[in-house]
C-alpha cells in the first residue's frame, strides 16, 4: 500500500484535477489563421476566450465538440459590409453567420452612421449574432455639413467635417472610409480627403475607399489612393478591387502590380476583393455625377428638362459603345420598390416589358423612368474571371461580401451577399487551386484582424477571442446564384462567436452573441 501512495504522487496532477472549460472542441485539423499548415489538435475556450489549443486533453468540457476530421479555423472577419440601418432586419444575420463569418467591418463606401459611439452602443443593445466594427463615412460627414452640394467645402465647413472625423475615432471607429464614386464624394477633391484622412490616421485608423473609378480610369483612381495614403500617412485599404467593362479585362496586369510597387515603397496598402463577375450598386451610377446633385426632388426635376434627358441618354448609349453592347443586358435590378416585377430582370427586358422598341435609346430612357421614381439596385455584370483569379492571388488581397444583412426572398440580391466565402473556399482553393486552404484562411482572418487593428481577433491562438468556424473542406459550397440568390452556404457545421456556439450541424441556434469592436483610438469616458 505504502508503494502504491508513493507511485500516485508522481503521476500528472492534471489527472486528479480536470480544469473545468466551457466548450473543448477535439479531432480538428487546426488551421490558425498564420497561413501555416493545418495541424490535429483540440481546443478548450472558456469565458470566451481561448484558453489552450493544440494536443490538451486535460480539461473537463461543460459541452464537447468533435470535428471528426473538419478544418477548424478562426472566425471569418467580412471587411467590406453595409450594415447600416438593416442589423435588427435580423439580428441573427444569418447570411454572414452560415457562410463562416463572425466579425463584419461596416460603414464602407463612404456610407456609416456619423455618431459612431451612438451607433456602437445601439449595436451592443441590439445584441447581434456577430461582432461589428465600423469606419466613418466621408459621404456622410459631408452631407451632414453641406448636404449635396457641388463644390468645394468652405473653411468653416471643413473644421465641421474634420470635427466629425474626430469625435468619430475617439468615440470608436476603425478609419474613414470613401465613396468616390457617390455623391457626394465624387463632387469632392483630393485635398479635402488627405486633410479627414490625417485626423483618422492620427488615430491610429486605416483609408478605405471604393475609388472614383473600376474601370477606364482605374489606374488614376489607385493613384489617388495612394497618393492620400503618402500625404496623410496612413494605411490603405481599396475596397472590391476589379475592373469593370470588357475593353478593361487583362489590366489587372497593371493594377496589381501598382499596388505592389506602391508597398515596396512604403505605403502599407492593402485590397479586397469578391469572387464574382458582376458587382452590385445603385443604378444611379449610370447617371451622369452633375445630374445627381442636391436630392431626389433635384433630379427629378433636371430629368423632366427634354435637353437633360437627351444628355443622360447619350451618355448611356456611350457606355454601351465603349462596353462593346447592343443593349442593356448587363445591368440587372435588384430591388425596385415601387413595382418589384423588376426585380430580377434586366434593363433591355423591362424596357420590352413597356412596350417599347428594342433599342439601346429606349432602354436608356427606362433608367431615366427607374431614377425619377426614386432608383433601385441593380447588379452588374461585366468582368472577367481570369483578373478574379489574378487579382486573388495577390498575397495582400482580402476577401469581402461588399453586403448587408440579407432577409429571405426580398428582391433580388448579388448572391456575394450569401456565399462569398464558402465560393472562395470551393470554386478557387479546391476546385480551382488558384490559392491553397491555409492561405485563404489567412486572408479571411488574421490579415483582416491586422489591417482593422482587431487584435483579440483572427487567430487560434490563448487569449484570443473565441470566435470560430469547423467546416467540412469537401464539403463547403456557395448555393446562391444570380438566379435563385436566397440561399444559405453549405457545409459550415459549427460556428462559435464569443465563446458562445451560435451554428450547430448547419443549424443557427438563435443565440446572439456578438459585440461591437472598438478602433485603436478610441478613448472612452
Amino acid at each position: 500500500m505504502k508503494a502504491l501512495i508513493i507511485s500516485l504522487a508522481f503521476l500528472p496532477l492534471t489527472l486528479f484535477a480536470q480544469p473545468p472549460c466551457d466548450i473543448m472542441i477535439v479531432n480538428g485539423k487546426i488551421i490558425d489563421g498564420t497561413g501555416n499548415n493545418w495541424y490535429y489538435g483540440n481546443i478548450a475556450i472558456k469565458d470566451g476566450k481561448i484558453i489552450a489549443i493544440g494536443k490538451v486533453y486535460y480539461f473537463h468540457a461543460a459541452r464537447t465538440i468533435d470535428a471528426g476530421g473538419m478544418i477548424v479555423a478562426p472566425g471569418f472577419i467580412d471587411v467590406h459590409t453595409h450594415l447600416e440601418g438593416d442589423e435588427a432586419k435580423d439580428p441573427n444575420a444569418t447570411n454572414f453567420i452560415l457562410d463562416g463569418v463572425t466579425t463584419c467591418v461596416t460603414g464602407n463606401c463612404g456610407s456609416s452612421n456619423t455618431d459612431i459611439g451612438k451607433y456602437l452602443r445601439w449595436v451592443d443593445s441590439l445584441k447581434l449574432s456577430i461582432n461589428v466594427a465600423s469606419l466613418i463615412g466621408h459621404n456622410d460627414i459631408r452631407k451632414a455639413v453641406m448636404g449635396r452640394a457641388n463644390r468645394d467645402a468652405t473653411a468653416d465647413e471643413m473644421k465641421r467635417m474634420e470635427d466629425i472625423t474626430e469625435k468619430a475615432m475617439k468615440d470608436g471607429a476603425v478609419g474613414l472610409s470613401t465613396g468616390l464614386i457617390y455623391i457626394p464624394g465624387t463632387y469632392t477633391k483630393t485635398p479635402e480627403i488627405v486633410a479627414l484622412a490625417k485626423i483618422a490616421g492620427k488615430y491610429n485608423g486605416i483609408y478605405a475607399t471604393h475609388m472614383r473609378d473600376e474601370g477606364d480610369s482605374v489606374t488614376f483612381a489607385i493613384e489617388e489612393a495612394l497618393t492620400i495614403g503618402r500625404e496623410a500617412y496612413i494605411p490603405v485599404e481599396i475596397s472590391h478591387f476589379k475592373l469593370s467593362g470588357q475593353h478593361n479585362w487583362g489590366r489587372s496586369k497593371v493594377t496589381v502590380p501598382m499596388i505592389e510597387k506602391a508597398r515596396k515603397e512604403g505605403i502599407e496598402v492593402t485590397i479586397d476583393q469578391y469572387p464574382y463577375t458582376a458587382s452590385s450598386t445603385s443604378i444611379s451610377t449610370l447617371i451622369p455625377d452633375e445630374i445627381l446633385a442636391d436630392g431626389q426632388d433635384s433630379i427629378k426635376a433636371r430629368l423632366q428638362r427634354p435637353e437633360v434627358k437627351k444628355y443622360v441618354v447619350k451618355s448611356i448609349l456611350e457606355r454601351l459603345k465603349k462596353r462593346k453592347l447592343k443593349h442593356l443586358s448587363y445591368a440587372v435590378i435588384a430591388y425596385f420598390a415601387p413595382d418589384t416585377t423588376y426585380n430580377g430582370k434586366s434593363i433591355e427586358q423591362i424596357n420590352l416589358m413597356k412596350g417599347r422598341k428594342h433599342k439601346a435609346k429606349y432602354e436608356a430612357e427606362t433608367v431615366i423612368d427607374i431614377m425619377m421614381a426614386g432608383g433601385a439596385s441593380a447588379v452588374f455584370h461585366g468582368m472577367s474571371e481570369d483578373d478574379i483569379k489574378r487579382i486573388m492571388q495577390y498575397p495582400f488581397n482580402m476577401f469581402a461580401s461588399d453586403a448587408t444583412i440579407r432577409v429571405l426572398y426580398a428582391g433580388m440580391p448579388h448572391p456575394r451577399g450569401y456565399g462569398t466565402n464558402a465560393r472562395v473556399l470551393s470554386k478557387y482553393v479546391r476546385e480551382e487551386k488558384v490559392i491553397s486552404l491555409e492561405e485563404a484562411i489567412r486572408r479571411m482572418t488574421s490579415l483582416p484582424a491586422q489591417k482593422f487593428q482587431l487584435k483579440d481577433r483572427g487567430l487560434l491562438k490563448e487569449g484570443m477571442a473565441a470566435d470560430i468556424v469547423i467546416f467540412d473542406e469537401n464539403e463547403v459550397k456557395d448555393v446562391s446564384t444570380f438566379e435563385k440568390p436566397h440561399a444559405y452556404s453549405k457545409g459550415f457545421h459549427f460556428v462559435i462567436v464569443n465563446g458562445v456556439l451560435t451554428v450547430n450541424y448547419e443549424k443557427h441556434l438563435g443565440v446572439r452573441a456578438g459585440k461591437a469592436l472598438y478602433g485603436p483610438g478610441t478613448q472612452k469616458p
